[in-house]
């Protein structure tokens, strides 16, 4: 902006002020309103109500700012966002604003990993954007350094750090491909093969609707006794293969949805319908138990026969011997 067109602008602005000022003036002279000696000050005061004299202030206020209402203007000087930088911002706000709905909405029950992968894919790929943003422009308008490093609070930073603290306590990565694309085929398989178990507690309740505790869990018990046997034995397989794979790695956790998932069910077999399932491996397991429980009887009845023999085994002394040789000598001889 050129200085001497801003200077003229606001010796113009003044000079419409003061024409105005003078106006009123010679209107207060001609009604008779106030004597010529009164100050200017006074005559306003004297001519207009307090709302007309707050209004002809700021129209005052507006003039010396150029013919403008409202707030004034930053100075140009002031370092501002580039263009490619603030799309760079909004892009990462928009994406933010997406991914922190998705993950409120499948807090309860929990579904962020399943719901909101393809979210937190974008908000990490602005925010790659964002870092890769330093060699595109100078040193000084880096988008970068803007963004990412220009005062204290670092909020773009701040938000990218909850978002993969979040994904990271979450194990989402376990629930996906390699890429983290899209679900492993396990995890799908598991989701699918939980609503099937849901389903069946639905279809196999009886009795009334309105109270959970005056309802017979008979036929729920027996009906979908496979189906939770089978979502149980699906969920300590996938535990097995999480733990042989990330054996470095201690009390790694499967991702979120299919351990909440799992809790659910357990919860609502166990708890809400009492229903227990019978362990295939009773029988062996009580033959070991007794079989341990009898090795000390054994053993000490061992052990007592085997002292009762030494003892009846009776040892004679070597005179004894001879003294019976002897004799047989002389009857042999007789």
């Amino acid at each position: 902006m050129d200085p001497n067109r801003t200077i003229e602008r606001r010796r113009s602005s003044l000079l419409l002020l003061r024409l105005l000022v003078v106006v009123l003036l010679w209107s207060g002279l001609a009604l008779g309103t106030f004597s010529v000696g009164s100050s200017p000050h006074r005559v306003l005061r004297d001519l207009l109500s307090e709302e007309q004299l707050l209004e002809v202030e700021d129209l005052s206020l507006a003039l010396l700012q150029g013919g403008r209402m409202g707030p004034l203007s930053l100075p140009p000087d002031l370092p501002d966002l580039d263009p490619e930088c603030r799309e760079l911002l909004l892009d990462f706000g928009n994406s933010s604003a997406e991914l922190t709905g998705c993950l409120v909405r499948g807090a309860r029950p929990v579904r962020v990993c399943q719901t909101c992968y393809p979210l937190f894919q974008q908000v990490a790929n602005k925010m790659d954007n964002i870092s890769r943003a330093v060699g595109n422009s100078s040193e000084s308008h880096s988008c970068a350094r803007s963004l990412l490093m220009a005062d204290r609070m670092q909020i773009v930073v701040i938000l990218s750090e909850f978002f993969n603290s979040t994904w990271q306590k979450a194990n989402c990565a376990n629930c996906l491909t390699n890429k983290s694309e899209e679900l492993s085929n396990s995890t799908v398989y598991f989701l699918n093969q939980f609503n099937h178990t849901l389903t069946c507690f639905e279809n196999n309740l009886q009795g009334s609707t309105h109270s959970l505790q005056l309802r017979n869990y008979s036929e729920v018990c027996k009906n979908c006794r496979e189906a939770y046997k089978t979502l149980s034995s699906l969920y300590s397989e996938m535990q097995k293969i999480n733990e042989r794979e990330s054996k470095a790695e201690f009390g790694t956790h499967l991702c979120i949805d299919v351990e909440d998932a799992m809790n659910i069910t357990r919860k609502l077999w166990s708890r809400t319908f009492n229903c227990s399932v019978p362990c295939s491996d009773t029988v062996p397991v009580i033959a070991v138990s007794v079989f341990i429980l009898f090795l000390p009887v054994v053993f000490y009845l061992s052990s007592f026969l085997h002292s009762e023999q030494k003892k009846r085994k009776l040892i004679l002394p070597k005179r004894l011997k001879s003294s019976t040789s002897f004799a047989n000598i002389q009857e042999n001889s007789n």
